[in-house]
Parts: C-alpha cells; structure tokens; sequence
C-alpha cells in the first residue's frame, strides 16, 4: 500500500518538474501549469494516510475476532464426561483464521506491519480468557484439562506466526518483556538469577528458552 503511495508521489514530482521546464526564448516559449500536479501529489498523500489508517483498522479487526471467538468460553458448561481429544470449535476457528489472514496478507502487506497487525492478539486472548473464567459457571476436571487444550492450541498457532516472523522478535524485545512489572505475576526468584546483568548479552538465554 505504502508502495503505491510512494509511486505516485514520485511520479507527481517528475511530472511537476517537467511542466517547469521552458524552452529556449529564441523559439517557443511554454510553461505548463503545475496545477495538475499539485493535485497528484496531494492525492499521494492521501493515499498514504489511508494505507496508515487500513493497518490500524485490521489491527483493531484482529482483537474484535479474537474477543468473539473468545467469548464463546463464557456459553458453555465445562462439565465434560470425557477428555475430549480437539480444542473447541471457536479455537480451531480462530487459529485457522490467523493463518488464513497471514497468508492472505503476505503478498501485499509487508512483514512488519504484519507484526503490527497480529501483535495485539495474545494480549487480548489472554485478558478475553481470564475474562470468561470467571464468568463461568461450571466446571469439573475435565474441563479443566479442556481449557488448557485450547490455551496450548492458540499458543501453537501464534508461536508459529512468531517461528515464521523470527527476525521481529529480537532477544532484546524478549528481555524488555522479562522486566514488566506485572502485579501477581512476579518473575521466580530462580528465573531471576538466570537474568542478565546490566550490560551483558541476553541472546543465549533466549535461545535456551525458546
């Protein structure tokens, strides 16, 4: 999208400067007028804030997704009689919808507004799922061991997009993430000491983790 933008602002600005050009006064003297121009390349201009505004908008057209599958949490009963052997249904759905957009998306948007666009369904699953246990009504152990199947099958589905797009994930985007301070969810005193100090390099960590 950006692309395209570029090249029409690219072609407004050879053909603003040609329509300047004049001719030698001893024959024809012409200018043309800039005015048509002008219009191209605020027209590229427009067209790039709209290329802005469509990554937002399937940004903001990802989380509402995730919500709505994930809401389905909050329509049923966990009280299964047997270990069911498949995540829910709003799960398979939801996961083949990532891969679906993903590869959708691939040969016209570029890999990183992608991470752009995918980055903010792991933040809303994890609040969307939260959300629904404890809106739930009922639940044995098989519906405990239901959940976590659907925990693991979206975080299959998302670390597979991460595997993919590895370059956007650096070691220091891993770190940063290590030092939020999240209340409840405090870093283990063992995890702590395998932290890097200050200064030093936090890639072999990440790559034992992951």
């Amino acid at each position: 999208m950006k692309n395209n933008s570029n090249a029409i602002y690219r072609l407004g600005q050879t053909t603003s400067r040609a329509s300047q050009a004049e001719e030698n006064p001893k024959h024809r003297h012409t200018r043309t007028s800039s005015a048509p121009t002008r219009d191209l390349a605020s027209f590229a201009d427009e067209y790039r804030k709209l290329a802005i505004d469509c990554l937002k908008v399937l940004r903001v057209e990802m989380q509402l997704e995730t919500i709505f599958h994930l809401q389905e949490m909050t329509n049923r009963e966990y009280l299964e009689d047997q270990d069911a052997e498949e995540p829910d249904d709003f799960i398979i759905s939801l996961t083949a919808q990532i891969t679906r957009r993903d590869e959708e998306m691939a040969p016209f948007v570029a890999s990183l507004k992608r991470n752009y666009i995918f980055g903010g369904i792991c933040s809303i699953a994890a609040n969307a799922s939260i959300k629904a246990l404890a809106d739930m009504k009922s639940i044995n152990l098989f519906g405990v061991q239901q959940i976590c199947r659907n925990s693991i099958a979206l975080e299959q589905a998302l670390l597979a997009f991460i595997m993919e797009h590895e370059q956007l994930f650096t070691a220091a985007e891993y770190t940063n993430l290590l030092k939020v301070q999240v209340p409840g969810r405090e870093i283990p005193v063992d995890a702590q000491d395998r932290m890097p100090l200050p200064g030093e390099s936090s890639v072999s960590m990440y790559h034992s983790v992951v």
